[in-house]
């Protein structure tokens, strides 16, 4: 019993002391962009492969998503004489959580990994030791432009998710229940507000900013050669995911209190 505890005690020291590292180079990266000292080609140039780079994957993604939401929910709608709030329905599922999540999950997949996978190769290699010699922050240089990059386009990538699965949805809700495209889109402004647009927003850009620092923190702690690499690619894409749903969580609780 008392080793058990040990053991229980010894896990819950090393995640506040993983959410502590996580809290300071969030700290560190905060006040490098307080400095104004930010490198725009290397800014455009994340964006463009963390964030443009993604947009196909997750726009089939969330069509798909959206067509399923709708397969299940017009069936009933017919059913039950509802059908002008079936498109509102699919509409406030995905920009309240299946937009901002599944765009989430897609980068911290596909974004986070490459980018632990690289920042982790430059740190076995030495390179991260190098910029040190050479007087330069590798949080200034490596973490800042990607959560730069991560921010601004998680936002625009939920947007698109958000839309595309609503567009899905219109689809399989007039093929598969009859329910005109008049009415599905009726619906969502009948059921959708502003803020369910906005709440979703928020919840991407903290998602951006818990998939950069964990994908970094990750990289920059690797060792071990080639085999590193990929196990810290590996743990950071499934702690990525695992602080998505917490935090998502705890995010509706507090943006849509009561609902």
């Amino acid at each position: 019993m008392l080793a058990l505890l040990e053991e229980l005690g010894l896990i819950v020291i090393r995640w506040f002391e993983y959410l502590g590292a996580l809290v300071y180079l969030l700290l560190d990266t905060l006040s490098w962009l307080g400095k104004g000292k930010v490198r725009a080609s290397l800014v455009m140039s994340q964006m463009s492969l963390l964030g443009v780079a993604s947009l196909g994957i997750v726009v089939i993604t969330t069509t798909f998503t959206g067509m399923v939401l709708a397969l299940q929910l017009a069936d009933y709608a017919v059913r039950y004489g509802v059908t002008r709030y079936a498109g509102g329905g699919v509409a406030l599922a995905m920009a309240r959580e299946f937009g901002p999540m599944l765009t989430a999950i897609v980068v911290s997949g596909r974004a986070g990994s490459a980018i632990t996978a690289e920042i982790g190769s430059m740190k076995v290699t030495e390179q991260v030791d190098a910029l040190r010699a050479m007087a330069v922050s590798p949080v200034r240089y490596l973490v800042v432009p990607r959560f730069i990059a991560l921010v601004v386009m998680m936002p625009v990538l939920a947007t698109f998710a958000g839309l595309a699965g609503t567009v899905g949805g219109a689809y399989v809700a007039k093929v598969h229940a009859n329910i005109g495209y008049a009415t599905f889109f009726d619906s969502i402004r009948t059921v959708v507000v502003w803020s369910d647009v906005t709440s979703g927003l928020i919840k991407a850009m903290v998602f951006a900013v818990e998939i950069c620092l964990i994908s970094c923190l990750h990289g920059l702690r690797t060792s071990g050669g080639a085999a590193g690499v990929g196990r810290a690619t590996t743990e950071s894409v499934v702690n990525s995911m695992l602080m998505v749903f917490i935090s998502n969580y705890f995010m509706s609780e507090w943006l849509f209190p009561g609902q």
